[in-house]
């Protein structure tokens, strides 16, 4: 049964009064919720979500004396209105109680039945990865593949179904995140996987093109898929090894849905884009176009990704829709290919190299539970006076309003750790200023990307305490930026758009400095000339105008709305 893509974002901000949505059950069953089906016995009986109690909702307010009070409850019904009402009732007579909304219908939108197989996808919306939990339901047996750092959701959602994760399999050498196979490694005793060209520090079972898997029933066959990156692997999933269609292949970066890996991300170390495109070429169509046209795409990334440039928002596919309607499988032939996949790929932020490295080498595990030291204003300054770097976390319109002098705005509503990683250097020693009850998130989200440089964090609620470190941040209306140009000379206007969003549209003395390039093209710009940046909608402005202030531009202004706001 293919699983829910899994959004890990949300498990670390659940409220255990308030609402979430239903892909967030394992997360809440984990942390010792009563999961409650308020549904009729006859639907119940059809089918649940495991360790679910029935409940109907007529029947409840009778039983509400028998529950405990002490035990927080996860409520589900078919779409998530007979919950919510339930969960109103259940609040009022003093219990914590989570309404699970979109109930079963958006639980089974998401799920293939099987006897043998649970194949769950965890969707991580903020790098738009996807990492995967393969397990043999007949064994209990497990694998992880391509697992971020904060492993506990895939122990978690192993344990509901009483299973153990003995194999992590990597699909390549990671560019965009930090995997977490040591953390999952030394979490479990699993051991870790490549294809056999990947030459890593640690201690690792290398697979041959072709090698089998066995996880009792279900058998994992590992193909060679060489192009995003020289030891790049597919994992094909078989519920049964003699099936003549596989359930599914996870394709990694090789294959994504409407794109496939980009072959030049690694022009700097070594490999030409023609070589590695070549590559890519004979791997798509050898090794996964050779697959029968039912077999599942499970891709390891989603639109948003700078591994590619036309990502779809859909996260599963099959080999024959692709084969149809995939831009890049549609080349005549290799020449061709390589020239169509290579034009416009956007610019990879700075950490791409350092990532990629760094997950073949041994490192520090995360402890993905453990906040950051809390410091006092004090402290923060005088490490800011060091050297570290502030990260305000806020939304862009707060931040403006008050920011401690040098801080960097990313806000972590938006793709904060991958815009960290385009304007902070990887080794650069962070202090995150944020509110209260954030700080783990935002620490456990840089260190997605291999950044735990953290060294503390500091409250917002502090920051009036010392008005004479703070600044505020020049926001313009569309009005008002139409009035600025107009009317100042020299005025430079930066457009922090990628380059192909800038192409679609922009303002004919626009410079197009896309955000990931920032910090290396600065020296372009004069820090004394009146600067007004913009974006698509505000939130790389914001960032951008925050790194030109703390590299002495001294009058920065950006545009709320951005662009869209502008051009309406």
């Amino acid at each position: 049964m293919l699983g829910v893509p899994h959004n890990s974002e949300a498990r670390m901000t659940i409220n255990l009064n308030s609402d979430t949505d239903v892909i967030n059950t394992p997360e809440l069953l984990a942390a010792g919720a009563q999961l409650i089906d308020v549904r009729e016995p006859d639907e119940f009986a059809a089918g649940t979500i495991p360790g679910a109690i029935n409940i109907p909702l007529q029947e409840f307010i009778h039983r509400l004396p028998t529950l405990d009070t002490s035990v927080p409850l996860a409520i589900l019904c078919r779409s998530g209105n007979r919950s919510g009402q339930a969960t109103e009732i259940f609040r009022e007579a003093g219990f914590q109680a989570v309404n699970l909304q979109g109930g079963m219908l958006a639980w089974d939108a998401h799920h293939l039945s099987s006897d043998t197989l649970l194949c769950q996808q965890f969707y991580l919306d903020c790098l738009s990865q996807a990492s995967y939990l393969i397990i043999d339901k007949s064994t209990h047996r497990a694998a992880v593949v391509d697992p971020t750092r904060d492993v506990q959701q895939y122990i978690d959602t192993a344990k509901i179904y009483g299973a153990k994760i003995e194999l992590v399999l990597e699909t390549h050498f990671h560019a965009d995140f930090l995997s977490g196979h040591l953390e999952l490694a030394h979490a479990t005793g699993a051991t870790i996987g490549y294809g056999a060209r990947a030459q890593p520090e640690f201690p690792t079972r290398l697979f041959t093109d072709g090698e089998k898997y066995s996880l009792g029933t279900v058998q994992l066959e590992i193909r060679h898929t060489p192009g995003h990156t020289p030891e790049s692997i597919s994992i094909v999933v078989r519920e049964h090894a003699d099936d003549a269609v596989p359930y599914a292949v996870l394709t990694g970066d090789t294959m994504f849905i409407g794109d496939v890996g980009r072959p030049d991300l690694l022009v700097s170390v070594g490999h030409t884009s023609n070589e590695l495109g070549h590559m890519l070429y004979n791997s798509l169509h050898t090794q996964l176009l050779t697959l029968p046209d039912a077999t599942r795409v499970l891709p390891a990334h989603g639109a948003g990704s700078a591994c590619g440039k036309n990502l779809s928002t859909e996260t599963m596919s099959t080999i024959g829709e692709q084969r149809l309607t995939n831009y890049a499988l549609l080349a005549p032939n290799v020449d061709a290919f390589i020239d169509i996949v290579t034009e416009g790929q956007p610019s990879a932020p700075s950490y791409f190299i350092y990532d990629a490295q760094l997950n073949s080498q041994n490192h520090a595990v995360l402890d993905e539970h453990a906040p950051p030291p809390q410091l006092s204003l004090a402290e923060a300054l005088r490490l800011q006076h060091e050297g570290v770097s502030f990260i305000d976390t806020r939304d862009a319109q707060f931040f403006a309003t008050g920011y401690l002098k040098g801080s960097i705005n990313v806000g972590l509503q938006g793709r904060y750790a991958e815009y960290a990683g385009a304007v902070i250097a990887p080794t650069e020693k962070m202090v995150i200023v944020t509110e209260p009850g954030q700080e783990l998130e935002a620490k456990v989200r840089l260190a997605r990307i291999g950044y735990d440089n953290v060294v503390g964090w500091v409250s917002i609620n502090d920051l009036t305490a010392a008005p004479q470190h703070m600044l505020q941040a020049s926001r313009l209306t569309p009005q008002q930026f139409h009035t600025k140009t107009s009317a100042i000379r020299p005025l430079q206007i930066v457009d922090v758009r990628s380059a192909s969003e800038s192409h679609l549209g922009s303002f004919a003395n626009a410079i197009n400095i896309p955000i990931a390039e920032l910090q290396q093209r600065v020296h372009e710009l004069n820090a004394t000339t009146p600067t007004i940046v913009f974006c698509a909608g505000g939130y790389r402005s914001s960032i951008a105008a925050s790194v030109l202030r703390r590299a002495g531009f001294t009058d920065v202004s950006d545009v709320l709305g951005g662009f869209e706001a502008i051009r309406a």
